[in-house]
């Protein structure tokens, strides 16, 4: 057997294949390429219908993305059956079979983020915007993609998280009521008239221009403390107004104010002693007599 002539001859049947099936390529490239430029077609039409339709932007991108995942899909199989004749989607998608439940296991995590991104994205609560605070995380949501969510934080640092840790775990979303709650506690020593303490306090809060005249506030004797009787003061303020730390800060001024006006005292908490002098090593009586002894 020449195997000189064999491979010669295999070589030759390859190439005459390939020149064969190089028009059946250069369509298939054709549709690969119109592909792409109906992929942008359609999304650019799907994205102005979303924006008349007032949709929010992480379903106006969630609705982009499976456009466009879509018409590549149908592009792609296109091009696979004109390049190779043999295939069809039906063969593809029976040929899967064991391979589909391997990769599901070697790409859990991928899908699993995957899928928690679409779930995000569906549900109304947490937009792109909002202030949240997760894992101890606290920043502003910047953007939402299928498989991760980027959050600002307030110091400025740019944390990419995995959309499985937002679905899985409580999420508090700060900005979804402009009205918030918040509250200091204040002590008064043990010799001040309460009734007389709590209604300056209540009129300090009256002059602090933030808070939410409708929803009041509140002012309670709360606990005896070390050094003092601590009050609970508590009020509302729109945020979309003023920040909630000026406002606390606010607050702050005008009790320690109207306190010192009234000569009621604040007084400092009291703390032990937790300095302690160093242990001396005492003898045993009995080694004390031995030695007398």
């Amino acid at each position: 057997m020449n195997y000189f002539d064999t491979l010669s001859k295999e070589i030759e049947g390859m190439a005459k294949g390939f020149i064969q099936l190089l028009p059946s390529l250069a369509i298939a490239v054709l549709v690969l390429v119109a592909t792409w430029i109906m992929a942008r077609v359609v999304v650019r039409i799907i994205g102005r219908v979303t924006q008349r339709a007032n949709l929010r932007t992480d379903l106006q991108q969630l609705t982009e993305t499976i456009t466009k995942l879509a018409v590549w899909i149908v592009g792609a199989l296109i091009a696979m059956t004109v390049a190779i004749p043999s295939f069809t989607p039906a063969g593809a998608f029976a040929s899967l079979g064991v391979g589909a439940l391997a990769i599901g296991f070697a790409f859990q995590d991928i899908f699993e983020n995957f899928l928690a991104g679409v779930l995000i994205m569906l549900r109304e609560k947490m937009n792109i915007g909002d202030s949240i605070k997760c894992n101890g995380l606290t920043g502003k949501v910047e953007r939402i993609t299928l498989r991760e969510t980027y959050v600002r934080q307030f110091s400025g640092e740019l944390t990419v998280m995995p959309n499985s840790m937002l679905f899985k775990n409580p999420v508090e979303i700060l900005t979804d009521q402009h009205l918030r709650r918040n509250e200091v506690i204040v002590g008064v020593s043990y010799d001040t008239d309460l009734d007389q303490a709590r209604a300056i306090i209540e009129s300090a809060l009256q002059t602090v221009e933030a808070i939410d005249a409708e929803k009041g506030t509140v002012v309670f004797a709360q606990a005896f403390g070390a050094s003092s009787i601590d009050f609970l003061v508590q009020w509302w303020n729109d945020t979309s107004i003023q920040d909630l730390r000026l406002t606390r800060s606010q607050v702050i001024f005008a009790v320690k104010a109207a306190l010192d006006d009234a000569g009621i005292e604040i007084p400092f908490p009291y703390v032990t002693n937790t300095f302690k002098e160093p242990l001396r090593m005492e003898r045993p009586k009995a080694l004390e007599q031995h030695g007398a002894a």
